[in-house]
């Protein structure tokens, strides 16, 4: 994949390069007001462990919450009704694999780790971010940052990273993924993975447990 990007393998990259990045930013407060509302609610945001079991063993704290909007394909459609500006803003996000409002309580940990595939890129939209910015921080590849409120984060997961909440308050991001720009052969197999990953157990077992947790 990564000999095939159009925007090169660096790990962290600036947001400019993608155009639809600046309407979201722009909107950011519209998204973040969306986010308050819903998780007001603890109820709303599942754990992210119990509803995607690959995503169990990196949260051994069970202090990161999810609210899903997207996925693979698939729209998690009570969900968009609760967040309908958001779901209009990211619609038309070219590429789109994933999005969510991704919530860490105080004292989260995420050790050490990677993803699977440069096929995508990370995208983290700042909503709510912990005052003390020192104890709330993502290194990636032994650079650390910090997210800001109303900005864009971006970096290739598949770079090694480790991510923490030391304060006292949540961390509220707007999490995307989406397809990294390849040309061909690199798009062609990039497809066929996203095609496979969309009908995998990692995809339907997190499908299956959003509907059992909508009916309770």
């Amino acid at each position: 994949m990564a000999s095939y990007s159009l925007l090169g393998n660096p790990p962290v990259f600036d947001s400019s390069i993608f155009p639809w990045t600046h309407r979201l930013e722009e909107n950011w407060q519209t998204i973040r007001d969306e986010a308050e509302a819903i998780l007001q609610q603890k109820s709303n945001a599942p754990l992210l462990g119990d509803i995607s079991p690959d995503h169990r063993r990196l949260d051994h704290r069970r202090s990161w919450r999810a609210f899903i909007l997207w996925g693979y394909g698939y729209w998690a459609d009570h969900n968009c009704l609760l967040a309908p500006r958001t779901a209009g803003l990211v619609d038309d996000i070219p590429g789109l694999v994933s999005v969510m409002f991704s919530v860490h309580e105080p004292g989260t940990h995420l050790p050490r780790h990677r993803g699977p595939t440069k096929g995508h890129l990370t995208f983290q939209l700042g909503l709510k971010v912990p005052q003390d910015r020192d104890r709330c921080r993502i290194v990636v590849e032994d650079q650390t940052y910090h997210w800001q409120p109303g900005r864009f984060f971006v970096f290739d997961d598949t770079c090694r990273h480790e991510v923490w909440n030391d304060s006292e308050e949540d961390r509220v991001i707007l999490l995307l993924h989406a397809r990294r720009p390849l040309r061909a052969p690199g798009r062609w197999v990039q497809e066929a993975i996203y095609q496979l990953v969309r009908v995998s157990p990692f995809v339907q077992d997190v499908r299956r447990s959003l509907e059992a947790l909508r009916q309770q």
